[in-house]
């Protein structure tokens, strides 16, 4: 199964994500990621939503999405030529020699600590998917207490505007 990013603009009121949902349940496509965020206009929304599956999945989410009233457009985001991000919070062990090693992986990683613990620091990282699964492996030896991510973000490189 392949996996595709859409960026769909939406009209920003109540309801509005409840139905874009909706839709995917119905006809049993499972959304991997779903970030929202109000435009510089107030009264459009901008999705991501990330789906797997094949050419034909891809052509049915993306005509009914174009059914809902509410969906002002759709374009799918090809990796090659838009900017793709997800964000992660890693809150991880950090007792004694351990900590200064952490330091080093998070700065590598060119990640952030923003918050230390007596026993803890949370760990702030940006970038691909590929980045933040590769950070929190080389973590994990030292002990993930928990973590969250955004999900994908993304948006087209050069200066064509979505609207």
């Amino acid at each position: 199964m392949d996996k595709f990013v859409l960026s769909v603009m939406v009209q920003n009121h109540a309801g509005v994500l409840s139905r874009v949902s909706g839709l995917f349940s119905r006809r049993g496509y499972n959304i991997d990621s779903l970030t929202v965020c109000e435009t510089d206009d107030p009264g459009i929304s901008r999705m991501t939503i990330v789906v797997k599956g094949d050419e034909y999945i891809l052509d049915q989410i993306q005509k009914q999405l174009s059914k809902l009233q509410e969906v002002i457009s759709i374009k799918k985001c090809e990796k090659k030529s838009s900017c793709q991000r997800e964000m992660a919070l890693v809150k991880v062990k950090a007792e004694g020699a351990n900590r200064a090693i952490i330091i080093e992986t998070c700065d590598i990683f060119r990640a952030h600590i923003v918050d230390v613990g007596i026993n803890s620091v949370i760990v702030e990282a940006t970038g691909s998917e590929e980045k933040i699964e590769s950070l929190i492996r080389l973590l994990e030896p030292y002990g993930i207490l928990e973590y969250v991510k955004t999900g994908l973000t993304a948006m087209d490189r050069g200066s064509e505007v979505m609207k």
